[in-house]
């Protein structure tokens, strides 16, 4: 008796296969930062929020101060305030930067949108200490000068990019007439320039020993025509 034909069993997609998935990984679907990354972009938040708390440690003295108040509980709060708002914008924006491809693969809106939205989140957890009123109108100030702040240091660096090329590119043109000098070239040129001294110095040693041989000999013609 003949048996039938065994039937292949499906086999699921193994992670380990880059084939096997047919969604393209977009740029913007990376994984979650490891263990590492996380500690690095804490760090990072936590030198901008301790930065951030020194500074609002010291104007929240000096507010005490001029409104006659404790400068101590003033410098506390104002302190905890600026941690929280320094440290959570430059979580939120090193989280968005990774989760968006890094740093380097972002472009200029992109860059504009994470500083927006980590402005908002740092307005959002300032406007918490102030009474949840506060939420919404910290997200939209902080929100829109993140953005604001960022879109004007972008066209700033591109400015100075921009105008770096333009110098490289002028001394390097054909028509320029300085011409950049590698250390090698810059080396033989001094080497001629001393060579050069050099030689001046040997004949004016010798115009100056012939001006004492004649003087020399003049002196002693001289002395002879005394003596007779």
């Amino acid at each position: 008796m003949a048996s039938s034909p065994q039937q292949p069993t499906p086999q699921r997609p193994s992670a380990s296969n880059p084939n096997s998935n047919p969604k393209a990984i977009s740029p913007y679907d990376r994984e979650m930062p490891t263990a590492n990354e996380l500690i690095e972009i804490g760090s990072k938040a936590l030198k901008v929020g301790f930065i951030a708390g020194g500074a609002g440690l010291v104007v929240g003295a000096g507010s005490g101060i001029v409104r006659s108040a404790p400068p101590a509980l003033f410098a506390l709060v104002a302190g905890l305030q600026w941690f929280a708002l320094g440290s959570s914008y430059t979580a939120s924006k090193h989280l968005l930067w990774h989760a968006w491809g890094g740093r380097e693969n972002l472009s200029t809106s992109d860059i504009v949108k994470s500083n927006g939205v980590a402005g908002s989140v740092a307005g959002m957890v300032g406007g918490m200490f102030r009474g949840p009123k506060n939420i919404l109108p910290g997200m939209l100030v902080f929100g829109t000068g993140g953005a604001a702040g960022a879109y004007l240091g972008q066209l700033i660096q591109g400015q100075s990019k921009d105008d770096s090329k333009t110098k490289s590119s002028w001394l390097d043109s054909k028509w320029s007439p300085m011409k950049r000098l590698t250390d090698k070239e810059y080396e033989e040129k001094l080497e001629e320039k001393i060579l050069r001294i050099n030689a001046e110095i040997s004949i004016i040693d010798d115009s100056i020993a012939s001006l004492r041989a004649s003087t020399g000999a003049s002196t002693k013609s001289d002395e002879g025509n005394k003596s007779k």
